[in-house]
């Protein structure tokens, strides 16, 4: 009974710890991206009505391509772990001898001496799954990926793009102004960065105060190029 609480705890840690990474990835461009978009376009003098419908077709392509890249690279996972599981089955049957050192050697690097795990190879041999498996595991690595992982990332990533994505383009939904719209979606999404980064730094645990800072140290640099730029071409 204990056993199985923790498998299954480690499958839930494991599934959150994915779900993480996919919000990050999809919330971090949604946050920079739009905003550095409009505020390139509010460095021309473009009207609030202009900056909307741009930063919304943006939101749309970036969410889809956001999506579809995440969905590629967790195929690409499960293909891949479907590739070398088909050697790993293959090699238990014609290269056993070589299998079986290679498990002597994994359990060697624990300080387990080949009397100790000789018992434990004997009972993987008579369970040839079970020896795939744990050839996977410790000596590959590899975690079988869930099976709607696809398209899983692929959701959480393009929602969370277009979560991050609305934020600075709200003000330039209520507001005429466009330099008053510029001025408050700056606030706005420098304080989502800088919330998001900490969240991040939390999940992570690459330190609240740090993931923030350099959070919007990064957003607000992108947006700042994107505005001066703008002003330059514009000016010429």
């Amino acid at each position: 009974m204990s056993h199985h609480q923790d498998s299954a705890h480690t499958e839930a840690h494991f599934g959150s710890s994915e779900v993480v990474r996919d919000v990050v990835i999809g919330m971090s461009d949604g946050l920079t991206v739009p905003f550095a978009l409009a505020a390139g376009l509010s460095g021309v003098g473009a009207s609030t009505h202009v900056v909307v419908i741009a930063g919304l077709a943006e939101i749309a392509a970036g969410s889809i391509a956001m999506g579809l890249g995440g969905y590629l690279a967790s195929r690409g996972d499960s293909e891949h772990y479907a590739s070398e599981r088909r050697r790993e089955e293959m090699e238990v049957v014609e290269r056993t001898r070589d299998e079986e050192e290679e498990i002597y050697d994994i359990f060697e690097e624990y300080g387990v001496t080949r009397a100790e795990s000789d018992p434990v190879l004997q009972a993987l041999k008579r369970n040839p799954k079970a020896w795939v498996d744990f050839m996977m595991r410790f000596e590959l690595g590899l975690e079988e990926p869930e099976v709607h992982r696809a398209r899983q990332s692929a959701a959480t990533i393009a929602i969370s793009y277009i979560v991050g994505g609305l934020v600075p383009l709200v003000p330039y939904m209520v507001l005429d102004d466009n330099v008053r719209a510029l001025a408050a979606s700056v606030a706005i999404t420098l304080v989502a960065l800088a919330v998001f980064g900490a969240v991040k730094g939390r999940f992570t645990g690459a330190g609240v105060w740090r993931s923030g800072l350099q959070t919007v140290s990064i957003g607000g640099l992108a947006a700042a190029a994107a505005y001066a730029l703008a002003r330059l071409f514009h000016s010429h």
